[in-house]
């Protein structure tokens, strides 16, 4: 895969941090935040994917084998009396 350096700001004492984390899990501090962005990118494609299923599935509606023919009225399933 191509990789391209980037610049980042980040506050000094949130960079401290994140290097004794990345020393912590023996990976360099650019590998930790590759790993945490590809980790992100994944959870939003997935999120893409289940949305637009969702999304179909409202549009296809569900069958209930009512064939278009209801034969009750809201009052019968809410007897009232």
């Amino acid at each position: 895969m191509e990789r391209q350096n980037i610049t980042l700001s980040i506050p000094k004492e949130t960079l401290k941090k994140a290097k004794h984390l990345a020393v912590s899990k023996e990976q360099s501090l650019s590998g930790l935040l590759t790993e945490y962005i590809e980790d992100l990118v994944r959870q939003e494609e997935k999120y893409n994917q289940a949305e637009q299923r969702q999304l179909l599935l409202m549009e296809e509606g569900i069958d209930f084998g009512l064939k278009e023919k209801v034969e009750w009225s809201r009052e019968d399933i809410y007897e009232r009396g």
